[in-house]
């Protein structure tokens, strides 16, 4: 074949290759391996809910005077210069930064509001809790995209004593309880990323114990 068709040839194999990997990333990453929320185009962003405990920073900019941090009371409200007893738990950031503009608005001309949350707590039906044979059980702050492994890190992996294989998620879907069979040891021990489910708020995650 002359050295101009062979030419041709590779550069035509180049451009088909460089056409898959650019289907691939386009698509949401390398295939096989669940794709994250930032990956997954279409899908509706969470934004984080305000619980009681969480510590806000709220600025109002241009008055310093009544930028404050401050928690959110057991009662889910909070109180800021000028304004008293505001509903905050249950809102998001900025449906709580508009709810102070609109309040501040009788004493200040058109404010501009930012809430910052600085320590999470969340409500509880935002929560994940982890229950039986973790490291380190306990409830944890649901975060958008968060997986099974992502739990798994922040309590610390399976105890000594835990059966992983024979681990649920109970999720409420449309009122219904729904059990999710899940092999935790195989995720964490072998890699298995079938098993790394995306986790939703409300989430109940229950590891029991191995039957010697």
């Amino acid at each position: 074949m002359p050295k101009t068709a062979k030419r041709s040839v590779c550069l035509c194999r180049y451009g088909l290759l460089m056409q898959a990997v650019l289907s691939v990333a386009a698509c949401g990453g390398t295939p096989g391996v669940p794709a994250t929320s930032s990956e997954t185009e279409g899908r509706p962003a969470v934004e984080y809910v305000i619980g009681p405990g969480d510590g806000l920073q709220v600025f109002v900019w241009g008055h310093d005077d009544l930028s404050t941090s401050i928690q959110v009371r057991p009662d889910g409200a909070i109180s800021t210069p000028l304004v008293e007893n505001i509903p905050a738990a249950g809102r998001t950031p900025s449906e709580l930064a508009r709810a102070l503009e609109e309040a501040l608005g009788e004493y200040i001309r058109t404010p501009t509001v930012t809430v910052i949350v600085q320590e999470f707590i969340g409500e509880f039906d935002q929560q994940i809790r982890v229950v039986g044979q973790a490291a380190e059980p306990r409830a944890l702050n649901y975060r958008a995209g968060m997986s099974l492994l992502d739990v798994m890190i922040e309590v610390g992996g399976l105890s000594e004593f835990a059966a992983g294989n024979r681990s649920k998620i109970v999720r409420k879907e449309n009122g219904k309880e729904v059990i999710i069979e899940v092999r935790i040891k195989d995720l964490l021990n072998k890699g298995e990323l079938s098993q790394n489910v995306q986790m939703k708020p409300g989430d109940v995650l229950i590891i029991p114990e191995s039957i010697f």
